[in-house]
């Protein structure tokens, strides 16, 4: 097994394990990757860890140990969050040209697996990008007990008094003031 720190995009040029028997195997330390998630969503840490590339009988089966962090913002109170993201997967990836005749290899039988470039790297961004995104939550919180926002000023109902006095009302609206419904 070979260890080898990895910094910038998650890709790896396999066509020296490709030559090897089935079984081989190459473990890659992941240190400091940045990845696009486009402009929504962005990583407060970047993507580190390992990823390990074992020969199949049809290609490579790559499995990732990768912990990453989002930057996101608080649903309820508008605070900056850091959510720690754990991304582990194992998926096959098969060449996509024949590495002794350079032919292109037939597709069509398996359109939905991943492949290979035509240089025969193993590029591992999109899955990754893929599952940070899955990750993020749909409202993310500071904590569970989040008081949010005060409807009068604005102001985090957890910081400072929030008791404000009653808005002017309109005179013609004001016998409405006593009205409790049953």
């Amino acid at each position: 097994m070979t260890e080898r720190p990895l910094d910038g995009p998650l890709a790896w040029n396999v066509a020296g394990l490709l030559a090897e028997d089935p079984g081989a195997q190459r473990t890659y330390s992941v240190e400091a990757a940045a990845i696009d998630l486009g402009d929504d969503l962005r990583l407060a840490d970047p993507v580190a860890g390992s990823v390990r590339l074992i020969r199949t009988n049809r290609g490579i089966l790559a499995s990732t140990e990768l912990h990453a962090a989002l930057a996101l913002e608080c649903s309820r109170c508008l605070r900056v969050v850091t959510l720690p993201v754990e991304i582990r997967f194992s998926e096959e990836y098969l060449p996509s040209l024949d590495l002794a005749t350079g032919r292109p290899l037939p597709a069509e039988d398996e359109p939905d697996i991943l492949r290979l470039t035509d240089h025969h790297e193993l590029d591992l961004g999109t899955p990754v990008r893929e599952a940070l995104q899955l990750a993020e939550p749909i409202a993310p919180l500071c904590r569970p007990d989040c008081p949010g926002l005060c409807t009068g000023c604005g102001g985090r109902l957890d910081e400072g008094d929030h008791d404000h006095p009653d808005d002017e009302i309109d005179p013609r609206l004001e016998a409405l003031r006593g009205f409790r419904p049953d």
